[in-house]
């Protein structure tokens, strides 16, 4: 699916300013997440920044071991309107 295209035809705002948009609201989130601060979409879900501790791993080829830095990662919770809408399919 073509979100942008999708969004447009719901509303009436051309392509171009629809773009514009999602682009907005996408850097909006991923601004957030940076400050880890969350960002709730009410009655679709929560986005969060979420902190990966570091561990040791195995290199698939080799079988040695390694160790994975921490890392920041982003988690997604469903909200309630999101999962009841995809569970009715």
């Amino acid at each position: 699916m073509d979100l942008i295209a999708a969004v447009a035809d719901g509303t009436e705002l051309s392509r171009i300013k629809t773009g514009e948009v999602v682009d907005a609201v996408f850097n909006a989130i991923a601004d957030a997440l940076k400050k880890k601060e969350e960002v709730r979409l009410v009655g679709f879900g929560t986005f969060a920044a979420a902190i990966r501790k570091a561990s040791t791993g195995r290199n698939p080829r080799t079988g040695e071991e390694m160790e994975i830095p921490e890392s920041t990662t982003v988690r997604f919770k469903p909200g309630k309107g999101l999962k009841d809408s995809v569970g009715a399919v």
